[in-house]
């Protein structure tokens, strides 16, 4: 399945965000997050404007990767979408769950983590 078929089952939010994400669209990303939203990447805690805007556009910057999303499941109220990365980061290759956690129409709460 290509990405657009596995996240058309996503909230309008988490698709918003991957889309934005992908763009290092920061204006689109906090445009879905609630004011209070954390993001969480592999234990790195990212929170208030600056710092979800500072995540949005820099992480990951200095690395080429291509992304593919692995699936989309439900885990009670948390969306979860796994990710393939290949690149030339260190170790080449890593295998992401991004957690969700939405509040109404924004995201609350992101957490990515190495898939198990």
């Amino acid at each position: 399945m290509d990405n657009d078929t596995l996240t058309a089952q996503l909230p309008t939010p988490i698709r918003a965000y991957l889309d934005a994400q992908g763009a290092r669209d920061a204006d689109a990303a906090l445009a879905v997050l609630s004011p209070g939203a954390v993001i969480s990447d592999v234990g790195e805690s990212f929170s208030g404007e600056d710092g979800l805007r500072r995540f949005v556009t820099e992480a990951g910057a200095e690395f080429t990767v291509i992304t593919e999303i692995t699936g989309v499941r439900r885990d009670g109220e948390t969306w979860v979408v796994g990710h393939h990365l290949e690149g030339d980061f260190p170790g080449g290759t890593a295998d992401l769950d991004y957690r969700f956690v939405l509040d109404g129409e924004r995201i609350e709460r992101i957490d990515i983590v190495v898939a198990h």
